[in-house]
């Protein structure tokens, strides 16, 4: 592929990928046994849009699934700072546990502002699902609501990175795995 010779190393293989969104399928299974209302999984678009369909297919209980979009990045590498709603949900989540579904934590900022807005929404807890974690870029710190938990994929180091849903000026999404972009692709 094309876009392979574009990355300097892959952090993340497909395989390795699969194996860790089984794992946090079942972490969120075994602690929402018997939930009702039913948990709502809202994946934070466009990123998280892979990681997200990848796991609630793994997810072994009754959910329901909806998106919303905040903008931070546009066609840059580094977070803007204070996101803009782009995209609200449709679904109520008033009195119903929602598990935000991020597909990189990097500054905090888009993360702290989501929690904000379900919680103003109603939600009675907020958990979060961040495929990737990158703390060594976090300038704002959140708390999960109620109940939530943190649900982690891999903790990032502190490059740029595409693939699986990620992506530099709209590009790379495609890619099975996740690798570093070259510098000299974005600088």
């Amino acid at each position: 592929m094309a876009l392979d010779s574009h990355i300097e190393k892959v952090l993340w293989t497909a395989g390795e990928i699969s194996d860790r969104v089984a794992e946090l399928a079942a972490e969120i299974t075994s602690d929402f046994p018997a939930a009702s209302p039913a948990p709502v999984l809202v994946g934070v678009a466009t990123g998280a849009f892979v990681f997200l369909a990848d796991l609630v297919r793994q997810i072994k209980l009754p959910i329901s699934v909806d998106f919303i979009r905040a903008d931070s990045y546009g066609c840059g590498t580094e977070s803007a700072g204070a996101p803009r709603l782009s995209l609200d949900l449709k679904a109520d989540v008033r009195g119903k546990h929602v598990i935000l579904v991020e597909d990189i934590v990097d500054t905090g900022s888009t993360l702290a502002s989501l929690i904000s807005h379900l919680e103003k929404k109603g939600a009675s807890s907020v958990s979060v699902c961040a495929f990737l974690d990158k703390p060594a870029r976090r300038k704002v710190e959140f708390q999960v609501v109620g109940s939530g938990k943190y649900y982690r994929g891999f903790e990032c180091p502190d490059y740029f990175v595409v693939g699986y849903g990620m992506d530099f000026a709209e590009v790379y999404r495609n890619l099975p795995y996740i690798g570093v972009l070259k510098p000299e692709l974005y600088s």
